[in-house]
């Protein structure tokens, strides 16, 4: 079984977000990149699948040179190829997106290697969070689509997929090859071993350069929501503060 997997470059935000000056980028200065959760379950149940079926997985992002990094953090985790569609840092829509991701399945259907037989995403970016590529290169390749999924098996020439919806849970059963996106909890991602570390430092990535496709929209600027900002209030030291704490304490309702 030949699957691949979609993943991309995000910032590792741990703490306060800022944007640049200009408003038209995250600030990562000061933070890393990495790839969401819901991606790097997607990477680890490809390779539990190739494990138990054997076949390979292939690891792809769209994004500048620097996403190689991501790409080799996945070959460490047991994919066993990486295709960067490089970019020239703008940022790319979920239609742009799609379309190069899809131009990339056409072609290796009609390379000796044969189709996918599978096409893994995570859920969602950790950045744009627009649901929209899986279900865009699902549309544009003619092939079967399952979201938001928590459970995955395989069976020749089948996938059955489930999802929690709702208080309920859906099943999908559906034929390969086919287009699923999962979501984190799916499974538990292994930490990287010393050799595999080793081995993804080594690799070929494969580079290609898709041309940059414009959607029509137009980003105006980010901002980050205003905060609500809490003071600290010293109402004094030792027993002098005894008359300000009590006067707070009533005024909180919690003397008799």
């Amino acid at each position: 079984m030949d699957i691949g997997v979609c993943v991309k470059r995000v910032p590792m935000v741990g703490g306060k977000i800022a944007v640049t000056p200009d408003g038209q980028d995250v600030d990562t200065r000061l933070s890393g990149f990495t790839v969401s959760p819901h991606e790097e379950c997607a990477v680890e149940e490809a390779v539990r699948l190739t494990e138990r079926l054997g076949g390979t997985v292939t690891v792809l992002t769209l994004g500048p040179s620097e996403a190689a990094d991501q790409l080799r953090d996945m070959l460490a985790l047991g994919a066993g190829r990486a295709v960067l569609l490089e970019t020239d840092g703008r940022e790319w829509g979920p239609i742009a997106t799609a379309a190069a991701i899809a131009a990339v399945a056409r072609s290796r259907a009609e390379s000796p290697d044969g189709p996918f037989d599978l096409l893994l995403f995570g859920n969602e970016a950790a950045d744009t969070g627009d649901y929209q590529v899986p279900v865009r290169v699902a549309h544009l390749l003619g092939v079967p689509c399952a979201t938001g999924i928590k459970h995955l098996e395989i069976d020749p020439g089948r996938a059955r997929a489930r999802r929690e919806y709702r208080g309920r849970e859906e099943v999908f059963d559906v034929p390969l090859p086919a287009v699923i996106s999962v979501k984190e909890g799916i499974n538990l991602p292994r930490y990287p071993s010393l050799p595999g570390r080793l081995r993804a430092k080594r690799a070929a990535i494969e580079t290609l350069h898709p041309g940059w496709q414009g959607e029509g929209l137009r980003k105006e600027g980010l901002r980050v929501p205003a905060q609500e900002h809490q003071q600290a209030q010293l109402l004094g030291s030792g027993v002098e503060a005894v008359p300000a704490l009590l006067r707070v304490l009533d005024e909180l309702g919690v003397l008799p």
